[in-house]
């Protein structure tokens, strides 16, 4: 039962081997590894913004092995089309010669997907993934097909080429559940890697969890508790975001067009119960809203052309709404 203290404690240690048997492969990446979990938990999707060679690749596939999953690699190019994607109908004959049409999966129909560079992809192609992301299900014809559980996109941006790209529209981007971004490793990580590219045996990544207990974690997380007044703070961070809202910072007033929908609230709420979860705690605190507050919220918010002039991101911004926002204390007794 999700509520004894021997579930708690053995299904942190189940989550903290598979971070063990990634990190045999992924040199540093701490909180890009958390989220990525976060969101495979929680039951959403990730996107991951960082030049090229930085690991993003390798480590879904190495998730995938961790977690006994089926992986896919999707490469964006413009003349990707959505049945590249989704799949086809194809013409089958069998031993008579009669004819039938069969319907032959795409790439999507996998557990893990990496996206790779899907601004490269024009945006017809990139609806078509975001709609099965969000739909579950792939429609050809008249028949719909359901994707398998647990489902996990990951796609990856590069933000140095904007060149022959189609950036997202912002109300895909809010379909995306956590915005993580992919930093340069430190010296010691890179001379980690290094070493690890060099030496002929490779780390062999054993599977620490199955399908079904990644489920069973799932619905776990999903009970944890969110008290009202953490549930109030999340609210509390994204109405100070709307520039037009009676609530909001100051900072947002000067600098956002568009503030957080109320996907935002859905996804601190959401990720903090994994949070406390992964952590051994059975309710959700202020803090765990507050760590996960720029990778749900930085690409649900719109800057105008003074934040752009005055080079101002909206990490900064967030920053700077997060620490003025107080966290209401729980209540007494």
């Amino acid at each position: 039962m999700i509520g004894t203290e021997s579930y708690v404690r053995d299904a942190t240690a189940q989550l903290e081997s598979v971070r063990s048997e990634i990190h045999k492969v992924i040199v540093g990446h701490e909180n890009v590894v958390e989220g990525v979990l976060t969101a495979l938990l929680a039951g959403g999707h990730v996107l991951l913004e960082g030049v090229p060679g930085l690991g993003k690749t390798t480590l879904l596939r190495t998730l995938g092995e961790a977690l006994h999953l089926d992986y896919s690699r999707i490469q964006f190019t413009p003349d990707l089309m959505p049945a590249d994607i989704l799949g086809s109908m194809v013409m089958d004959s069998d031993e008579t010669g009669s004819k039938a049409l069969r319907f032959d999966p795409g790439p999507i129909f996998s557990n893990l997907v990496l996206a790779d560079e899907i601004n490269r992809a024009t945006p017809r192609t990139q609806s078509a993934l975001l709609e099965a992301m969000q739909e579950r299900t792939v429609t050809s014809g008249t028949t719909t097909h359901r994707l398998d559980q647990p489902f996990l996109v990951m796609a990856t941006q590069n933000p140095l080429e904007m060149e022959g790209t189609y950036p997202l529209p912002e109300a895909q981007l809010d379909r995306f559940l956590l915005k993580i971004l992919v930093t340069y490793p430190a010296r010691d990580e890179l001379a980690a890697i290094v070493d690890r590219t060099a030496s002929p045996r490779k780390p062999v990544v054993e599977a620490a969890l199955t399908r079904d207990q990644i489920l069973d974690l799932r619905g776990a997380c999903a009970e944890v508790l969110v008290a009202p007044h953490v549930r109030d703070y999340a609210i509390s961070l994204v109405l100070a975001t709307q520039p037009e809202h009676a609530e909001a910072h100051a900072v947002s007033k000067k600098y956002i067009r568009y503030g957080s929908s109320p996907r935002g609230a859905q996804a601190l709420v959401q990720c903090g119960r994994v949070r406390a979860f992964i952590r051994g705690r059975l309710n959700v605190s202020t803090d765990d809203v507050r760590e996960l507050a720029l990778a749900a919220l930085r690409h649900r918010i719109i800057l105008n052309f003074d934040a752009h002039a005055e080079g101002r991101t909206e990490d900064d911004i967030l920053r700077e709404i997060i620490d003025a926002i107080p966290a209401a204390p729980p209540p007494a007794g």
